[in-house]
């Protein structure tokens, strides 16, 4: 796609502005050690992008079979641990090109939003301090459908009150590029997702959003 005049960008969080990754494995895995399934870094790479219940059906494709009550009791098991370790997030975790990029681009009069599958978006958002940065957050709490269904995006673009057109979407995840495709914006990949031939844009640094937009 063209690279459009754009009014907005839409950030996913993990992975992008901050790096959970690890702790999302390391949860992960001790409820597939304590289920007994397997479950190692290249399953994980499977989880990058979607949500929690269908990270789950993942995990439990390498165990018995368990009732979608019991589903639910591991998916909230994952989230308390999930959190603990969120709980020892600081801004000092953000790279310091993450706020001078958003801070300029706020500079540029461009919208900011969050478009990410998880629910925890907000609090990580706290204890990263970028909270205010954004004009928009649309999370896991106000879809029904993650990545690779453009929802999230979708979403978030109406909050800003502006048409995905007008927008670019940043992500680190092949179903995040997939889901922005989807959904009619300009997507920007990075990290795992600037090798990704769908993406309209790529990039190896987070400071190269600025060139999306005039100064």
């Amino acid at each position: 796609m063209k690279k459009p005049i754009l009014k907005g960008i839409i950030f996913d969080l993990d992975g992008v502005l901050v790096h959970t990754d690890e702790m999302h494995y390391q949860a992960w895995k001790q409820i597939a050690d304590r289920i007994g399934a397997a479950f190692n870094r290249e399953i994980n790479n499977r989880l990058r992008g979607v949500s929690r219940m269908e990270s789950l059906e993942i995990i439990l494709e390498n165990a018995k079979p368990v009732s979608d009550a019991e589903k639910l009791i591991l998916a909230d098991e994952k989230n308390a641990a999930y959190k603990k370790f969120l709980e020892t997030l600081s801004e000092e975790d953000v790279d310091g090109d993450v706020r001078m990029v958003l801070r300029e681009l706020k500079n540029r009069g461009i919208k900011l939003a969050i478009g990410s599958s998880s629910k925890n978006a907000r609090f990580i958002l706290e204890q990263i301090k970028l909270t205010d940065f954004f004009d928009a957050i649309s999370d896991g709490n106000n879809i029904q459908r993650s990545k690779p269904d453009p929802e999230v995006f979708l979403k978030a673009a109406e909050f800003l009150m502006l048409e995905p057109a007008e927008c670019a979407v940043v992500e680190d995840a092949y179903a995040g590029i997939d889901a922005a495709v989807a959904g009619g914006f300009y997507s920007v990949g990075i990290g795992d997702a600037s090798g990704y031939d769908r993406a309209d844009m790529k990039i190896r640094r987070i400071a190269e959003v600025l060139n999306l937009v005039n100064p």
